[in-house]
């Protein structure tokens, strides 16, 4: 007898699983925004030279007349942003004349800032543009620096301490660090915090899924996984309106963050993962959360029949070959474990790097970027219905598979559309960006079936370690772009056509029982 006949047997998706699952589900949602809020906190708007201090525009009234005069223009037209004359060319103001030769210099008195879109942004703020612009790629670098180191601590704590304490810390550190972003003043103590925002996007994300899928019978793991990756697309849609109706980025990191403090409040009273507490000999506690499950869905008397004996024997072959420390040595120490974690660690370093290399920066695009953020959150709902369709009825490495080569193919099918229809290109992106996010989630519910029990979350992290090499290493292929054009989408589509073949070494789980140790992983 496996767990999941335990669960079938005490009500299967009832109410419990119904409950326990939009608690955990409604925070992704919002990890979502701080996910991508820095497309709009951190957005670059037009912006030009603040005039020299010693010059004044008093022989004008017409500020457009100054701008002319005092900011030379680039090949496009538009004020250059990061030069200005060092005296006012006022012969610039006579119809055909043109000036050869003015000196320019750097933008010694700070910039002045189209505000009609965005009030204040980072950028504005800390004048992040022109010889300082890296620093605003620094920001979401180290986000994701700590996404990455998250994933390690929080993977590991979850197999020792339980799915939910790392959970509910999680929630905490969050609400404060993302709270503490909206009021600090310094750069650098923004950075700081960005980094521990970074850490619980791990901690959440895997937590979350582990609780959701150890929670649920095998029939309905699939629809579980599938919701969380709803949920995200929820959030980014969410997001595209806060950020539309809260323009100054301060209000906005505020309002995405207070949320975290409620879902830390009312996680308290979420159960532990009974499978973990069985596995770590804490059958009491296990027997008194399946009695309340039982309770709410309907199953009472099944319930209170329940005994540590009777719990334990639905588990009872897999406890036999449980160690008593795992180790991230255990996801190579065995050859079958070491076939798994060496396609995950392609996989998902593939998958990101070509998500995060779409998905950031909508700005280049030249729409709207709230527009482009709904897009790109919409294209999300018809991808995911037809993964959901196609791991139910066909299976895991079908979907994953052909998603990531669709994907790679948009990608690399982009680099021959002309410039100057960008609504193809940016229709193009979303729907790459679409597969890759289907894949993604796919690929955390597959990786969740494919470790056993006693290792699940040390596996989940280290493969989550990768994605964020990945999500680190796209930022920086993306700056490639102004020496070689072509190798980031090269790079996006090669490594998406890689993954997509890799997969095909991973095995099927669908319909198939959550494996608890390691040993049994070997027998299978």
């Amino acid at each position: 007898m496996a767990f999941t006949d335990l669960l079938d047997t005490l009500g299967g998706v009832g109410r419990f699983q119904l409950i326990y699952t939009a608690l955990l589900l409604l925070p992704c949602s919002l990890l979502a925004c701080h996910n991508f809020l820095q497309n709009f906190t951190a957005a670059v708007p037009p912006h030009h030279c603040q005039g020299p201090a010693n010059h004044t525009a008093a022989t004008t009234n017409d500020s457009g007349a100054w701008l002319r005069a005092t900011i030379p223009l680039d090949q496009f037209g538009a004020p250059e942003p990061c030069r200005r004359f060092t005296e006012p060319q006022w012969a610039l103001l006579s119809p055909n004349t043109s000036v050869h030769g003015a000196a320019t210099e750097a933008c010694k008195d700070g910039w002045v800032y189209d505000r009609s879109i965005f009030p204040s942004t980072i950028v504005m703020e800390w004048d992040l543009v022109c010889e300082a612009r890296t620093l605003r790629d620094l920001a979401q670098s180290i986000y994701m620096a700590g996404v990455l180191l998250g994933a390690f601590v929080f993977g590991s704590l979850a197999d020792r301490l339980g799915r939910k304490a790392p959970l509910v810390w999680s929630y905490l550190q969050l609400a404060v660090s993302g709270a503490a972003a909206a009021y600090f003043s310094s750069f650098g103590a923004y950075c700081a915090l960005r980094f521990l925002m970074g850490m619980t996007f791990s901690g959440i994300i895997l937590n979350s899924l582990s609780l959701v899928v150890e929670w649920m019978p095998t029939q309905s793991r699939t629809v579980a996984g599938v919701l969380l990756g709803f949920s995200f697309t929820l959030g980014q849609l969410i997001l595209a309106g806060v950020a539309y109706l809260i323009r100054p980025w301060r209000w906005l990191q505020f309002a995405v963050s207070v949320p975290f403090l409620v879902f830390f409040l009312y996680s308290w009273w979420l159960p532990e993962s009974s499978r973990w507490l069985l596995l770590h000999g804490k059958s009491q506690l296990a027997v008194r959360n399946l009695r309340k499950v039982a309770a709410m869905n309907g199953r009472k008397e099944e319930g209170e029949r329940l005994t540590q004996e009777v719990v334990s024997s639905y588990i009872q072959n897999e406890l036999t070959g449980v160690r008593a420390s795992n180790s991230v040595l255990d996801l190579f120490r065995t050859p079958g474990i070491r076939k798994v974690t060496c396609c995950l660690m392609v996989i998902w370093f593939s998958n990101s790097m070509a998500y995060y290399g779409l998905s950031m920066d909508l700005q280049k695009f030249g729409f709207s970027v709230y527009l482009v953020q709904v897009l790109f959150g919409v294209v999300d709902i018809p991808a995911m219905l037809v993964a959901t369709a196609t791991m139910i009825y066909v299976g895991r490495r079908a979907t994953v598979s052909s998603f990531l080569i669709l994907a790679g193919l948009m990608v690399i099918a982009n680099m021959f559309v002309p410039e100057d229809m960008q609504t193809l290109r940016t229709a193009q992106a979303a729907l790459g960006k679409g597969c890759l996010a289907s894949s993604f989630i796919c690929m955390y519910l597959h990786a969740g079936e494919l470790y056993p029990t006693e290792i699940r979350q040390i596996g989940m992290g280290f493969a989550s370690v990768n994605a964020r090499f990945g999500g680190l290493v796209a930022p920086l292929v993306t700056a490639v772009r102004e020496f070689n054009a072509i190798l980031p989408p090269v790079s996006f589509g090669a490594t998406s056509l890689l993954a997509g073949l890799v997969v095909c070494f991973l095995a099927e789980t669908r319909n198939r029982p959550l494996v608890e140790t390691i040993a049994v992983m070997e027998r299978r």
